[in-house]
């Protein structure tokens, strides 16, 4: 792996855990879709160093780079800079925030005992927000989830910064030297 993939995979990884440390301990579940979106925003922006990294690759080719190299290249990143983003999660949620979970899905419930439910709905989803909080109290739940969370950004970010940024070798493209 080339040094500059993996510093770009740091600093997407250190910038996303940072901002999701910083929302998670200071926003409230009372504005779970903004919430939500503020760190897929994030994601995003952290991802973004996808295409700093498959546009360096291309020049240092002499502006040729297929799509499956490109691909190759976010798909290391999106799993160095998900790695470390979960791994963050993990230790602040063990270390600083263990009751993450039971206040985030008390917060749940009575979003849901405000919302005018049937009686039997209402139950559902409360018992659904319970079976929520028990899979994310184990470490593999935990793990899954946070991987889930993340993973499809990078994933949407690798192709299509694959398919903007890749350029054939053909006869057809001329190559200033």
């Amino acid at each position: 792996m080339k040094k500059s993939t993996l510093l770009l995979s740091l600093a997407g990884g250190v910038f996303v855990s940072i901002f999701m440390v910083f929302l998670v301990k200071y926003c409230d579940t009372q504005h779970a879709i903004t919430n939500m979106l503020i760190t897929y925003t994030a994601m995003v922006i952290a991802f973004s160093v996808i295409f700093v990294a498959i546009k360096k690759e291309r020049d240092k080719n002499g502006g040729v780079i297929t799509f499956g190299k490109a691909f190759r290249i976010g798909l290391i990143i999106t799993a160095i800079t998900s790695t470390i983003y979960v791994a963050v999660w993990l230790v602040d949620y063990y270390e600083f925030m263990p009751d993450f979970m039971d206040k985030y899905t008390a917060g749940i419930i009575q979003q849901l005992k405000a919302s005018h439910l049937s009686p039997q709905v209402l139950k559902e989803k409360i018992d659904q927000a319970n079976r929520n909080k028990e899979w994310y109290g184990s470490f593999l739940g935990m793990t899954l989830e946070g991987y889930r969370e993340i993973l499809p950004a990078g994933l949407i970010v690798s192709v299509i910064a694959s398919l903007v940024l890749k350029r054939g070798g053909g006869k057809e493209q001329v190559v200033a030297a």
